[in-house]
């Protein structure tokens, strides 16, 4: 629904002041979203897609160039750009995601499983943009199935149980309901019958 995928059965969605449905195009305009599926053009290259992206969200020359050489260097992506994304592996074709979501600088980041598929560096050079986006005072909204990671990166927590938001809280609210473990917690909550 905050991506504008899904439309809300009742209230409102309102990103930085912009409200979804009648003020869209500037609530998109502080999004960027990478979804689990890498939804990418494969017959346009690498630079190709990232232009276009860049051309969606009206972004300046000068501005598309210096986020593109940021962000192809930083997941070290600037020897593959000229190439097809059809020829790209799984964790490439998740970079590419990567960067034309965040081409724009938007301060609301979606982002459905991030991590799948990247290499160690590219993970790590991912999650810590992720945290000095929100040291910034803007909001990465993750979801991830790898808590372990959910501990070390986020500061509020929902867990999701068929479709239910069952739980919410800091990462130490959660813990302190099952022995100071999230894995505990969530398996209590989503599995029904756990025992250790």
């Amino acid at each position: 629904m905050i991506t504008g995928i899904l439309t809300p059965d009742y209230g409102n969605i309102e990103i930085f002041g912009h409200d979804l449905a009648s003020d869209t195009i500037n609530a998109k305009l502080n999004t960027g979203y990478v979804p689990d599926n890498h939804a990418v053009y494969e017959k346009l290259k690498g630079i190709e897609y990232l232009n276009f992206m860049a051309d969606i969200y009206g972004i300046s020359k000068e501005k598309r160039v210096d986020n593109i050489s940021k962000y192809l260097k930083m997941f070290n992506m600037e020897d593959s750009a000229n190439s097809l994304i059809k020829s790209y592996s799984h964790g490439m074709k998740q970079k590419i995601c990567v960067i034309g979501a965040l081409i724009h600088d938007p301060k609301l980041w979606v982002l459905d499983e991030p991590l799948t598929g990247l290499d160690p560096q590219s993970s790590f050079m991912l999650k810590k943009q992720m945290k000095a986006h929100c040291k910034e005072g803007n909001t990465v909204f993750f979801s991830s199935h790898v808590l372990e990671v959910v501990e070390k990166l986020c500061d509020r927590v929902g867990i999701i149980d068929k479709g239910r938001l069952v739980a919410v809280g800091t990462i130490e609210q959660l813990k302190s309901r099952a022995d100071n473990s999230l894995e505990k917690y969530f398996l209590q909550l989503t599995a029904g019958d756990y025992n250790e």
